[in-house]
């Protein structure tokens, strides 16, 4: 059985309108960090940073698929174009402004 992957984000409150660091851990390990907003059901993600000896692990993936339990909407803030690739295989589509966006199967 695979580690579950914890994303430690107690200290946003809800509608909080500034963005902050999360921890992602992994058994107990700290394999990464992101710097997410989360306003009642949105997440807004401006970073995710997977520390390089734990990179090629899926654990990228495994942090949105984390978010998309809880969220209705997630947007990936200001995408390189070198992270495209990742966040359309995430299920996200790009949007005029240079974001990319995943939105719940029944809610549009």
């Amino acid at each position: 059985m695979a580690e579950d992957l914890i994303i430690r984000t107690q200290n946003i409150k809800e509608g909080d309108s500034n963005y902050c660091w999360v921890n992602i851990e992994l058994g107990g390990t700290r394999v990464g960090k992101a710097r997410i907003k989360r306003i009642y059901s949105r997440v807004i993600v401006k970073t995710i940073n997977i520390f390089p000896e734990f990179q090629g692990r899926g654990l990228g993936r495994r942090t949105i698929e984390v978010f998309k339990e809880t969220a209705r909407e997630i947007i990936a803030d200001r995408v390189r174009h070198t992270a495209r690739d990742f966040w359309e295989c995430m299920g996200f589509s790009g949007t005029a402004d240079g974001n990319y966006r995943w939105v719940s199967g029944s809610v549009e």
